[in-house]
């Protein structure tokens, strides 16, 4: 996606600055809690490594990709925690917040399920799936992306993880499960403060029963499978089944559950935006959209893209890489200082927190010119070898990078080609993107009429 560039620059001097507009008591949380998108894309212009406050706390944000990469490579210096383990409520302690020991014995557990054999036999289903939801498209008929796309990706997701086990309504019921329990992660992720996510409000209730809801859920299923003994090769008995290389040592139970609720929100909040952000660009840039269909059209023809397709779909993934670019599904994320550290020169106290943003990474000007534009071409050919290393950062870096990044991107292509090859989707007039930085990074509503193709 993003090929490596080897930097020949003698070594720079780092600057470091205070994000401007703290308030009294609450310093940005009001910024983090209004206006995050803008308020994160502003900071690299105050330096390499920016200061804010959350409340009383200090934090520090790396704004430079070499920073970044500093930061996520070394899970000992700067591990997960901090506010981040709010995050624990609707993950548990599963791979993408557990940590140290833990998090290394699930990453090698877990690493099979993710083979290239295992994400093609995965991706076998998604081709069907879609098919399925668009049966229902009439020409003319207006169908908002967003909600269209988070409908399919839960129940592909629901047969990557669950295969026939999970029927429709229990499908849609986790769906609202998820949409509420992701509304409200992110505020209480930020908030300096754990008094309001305890007070009996109606939103706090949904929040709870949604949360507490979608977890019996996944448990039954998972109780469900452990009786039946049976491998229907999904993700699930791939879990339930994984071993330890070294010393046999498999998942309990509560392990299982964290990571299915955790492939849930990778597998279906993400990329769905991802999708619904995919289609709204190529239908506002009609040049890059009739490209997408030719490439298609030629690659594959008349009949239904598959698997073995994707590799001949080069514009195709730069349409992709570009819109995760534009709108990066893990928007901000956060580590704490284990130790008495630096980071760029300057101090950083143990116990402090360290943010990194790919929003602010993405928006910046001195690393992507243009940064606002939607340019799929500087991911083709020699112009990509011109992207800083470690510029774009949709699934994170390290030991802690998305362990599904390769299947989330391959279930992306194979969703846009079978949906492309035979609609075109037009914005309705005067609509307008506004970006919903939640748990993930959301398109919001976005009404599309079909035409077919």
């Amino acid at each position: 996606m993003n090929p490596a560039k080897v930097s020949d620059k003698p070594a720079r001097s780092w600057s470091f600055g205070s994000a401007p507009g703290a308030v009294p008591l609450l310093g940005h949380v009001l910024a983090l809690w209004r206006r995050p998108l803008q308020f994160l894309a502003s900071l690299p212009a105050h330096g390499d490594v920016v200061e804010i406050r959350l409340g009383p706390s200090r934090a520090y944000l790396a704004c430079h990709p070499d920073l970044v990469h500093q930061v996520l490579v070394n899970p000992r210096t700067f591990d997960k925690g901090g506010l981040f383990d709010k995050a624990r409520q609707l993950l548990g302690n599963s791979l993408s917040v557990s940590r140290g020991d833990a998090h290394r014995f699930q990453r090698r557990v877990i690493q099979p399920a993710f083979h290239s054999t295992r994400i093609a036999a995965y991706t076998a289903a998604v081709g069907d799936d879609t098919r399925t939801a668009l049966g229902s498209w009439r020409a003319g008929q207006t169908q908002d992306i967003s909600e269209a796309m988070h409908a399919l990706l839960m129940r592909v997701a629901a047969r990557t993880l669950f295969s026939t086990s999970a029927d429709e309504r229990t499908i849609e019921e986790a769906r609202h499960c998820l949409r509420t329990v992701s509304q409200g992660i992110y505020k209480r992720t930020i908030a300096p403060l754990g008094i309001m996510e305890k007070l009996p409000t109606p939103g706090n209730r949904r929040y709870d029963h949604a949360n507490a809801r979608l977890r019996e859920i996944v448990d039954t299923m998972i109780s469900e499978r452990r009786r039946s003994e049976e491998d229907h090769g999904d993700l699930l008995s791939t879990l339930l089944r994984a071993e330890h290389p070294d010393t046999g040592q498999q998942l309990t139970d509560e392990e299982v559950l964290d990571q299915v609720v955790t492939f849930l929100v990778a597998g279906s909040e993400t990329t769905a935006s991802t999708l619904a952000f995919v289609f709204h660009l190529l239908g506002a840039h009609p040049g890059a959209e009739q490209r997408v269909h030719d490439e298609i059209d030629a690659a594959i023809g008349d009949r239904s893209p598959v698997f073995d397709d994707l590799p001949k779909l080069e514009y195709t993934r730069a349409v992709i890489t570009e819109a995760l670019r534009l709108y990066p599904p893990s928007w901000m994320s956060m580590r704490v200082a284990a130790v008495d550290t630096d980071l760029g020169g300057h101090p950083v106290p143990a116990g402090a927190l360290v943010l990194y943003s790919a929003q602010a990474l993405h928006h910046n000007a001195e690393l992507f010119p243009d940064p606002e534009e939607f340019v799929p071409e500087r991911w083709l050919g020699e112009r990509a070898k011109e992207v800083p290393r470690g510029a774009l950062l949709p699934f994170g870096a390290g030991s802690h990078k998305c362990i599904g990044d390769v299947l989330a991107l391959t279930e992306t292509a194979l969703i846009v080609a079978t949906i492309a090859s035979r609609w075109r989707l037009r914005p309705i007039p005067g609509t307008r993107l506004r970006p919903e930085p939640k748990a993930t990074l959301e398109a919001g509503p976005l009404p599309m009429i079909c035409e077919p193709r």
